[in-house]
C-alpha cells in the first residue's frame, strides 16, 4: 500500500472513533436525560432520548443496581461502546441518550447490536 491509501484508512479509522464529546459523563447530565427525556424500551434495555443543543448525539451506558459485579459492568459497558460506535452514522444527531441495561442473557455484541437496533428504531432515531 502506499501512503495515500494508508492515510485515507487512518482516516476511516479516525471517523469511527467513540470520542470524549459524545460521551455523557457528568451526574447532573445523565439525571437530566432520565428525568426529562423520552423513554423506549426493549427486553434488557432501556433507551433514554433527550434533544441537546450540541449538534452530536453524547451517549452514556448505565446498569440496574443488580448488575453484576465491576468486571460483568465494564464488559457490558465496552460492548455497548462497540455497537454504538458502528451505528453512530445511521442514528439521527443533536439527542442526548442514556441507555440502562439489565442482566438478562449473554452479553454478546450481536445481541447487543440486535437489542440497539430495536432501541433505536422505537425512538424514531434510524
Amino acid at each position: 500500500m502506499n501512503d495515500l491509501e494508508n492515510s485515507e484508512i487512518r482516516q476511516k479509522e479516525k471517523d469511527l472513533r467513540f470520542r470524549q464529546e459524545c460521551r455523557l459523563k457528568s451526574r447532573r447530565e445523565i439525571g437530566v436525560v432520565f428525568k426529562e427525556g423520552r423513554v423506549s424500551s426493549c427486553f434488557g434495555a432501556k433507551l433514554f432520548v433527550l434533544k441537546n443543543n450540541v449538534g452530536h448525539n453524547r451517549i452514556a451506558f448505565t446498569f440496574s443496581r443488580k448488575f453484576g459485579n465491576a468486571v460483568k459492568r465494564n464488559r457490558c459497558r465496552r460492548v455497548g461502546r462497540e455497537t454504538y460506535r458502528h451505528l453512530q452514522h445511521d442514528i439521527k444527531q443533536g439527542f442526548d441518550l442514556a441507555l440502562l441495561v439489565y442482566p438478562v442473557g449473554k452479553d454478546t455484541f450481536s445481541n447487543r447490536m440486535e437489542q440497539l437496533r430495536q432501541l433505536f428504531s422505537n425512538a424514531q432515531l434510524l
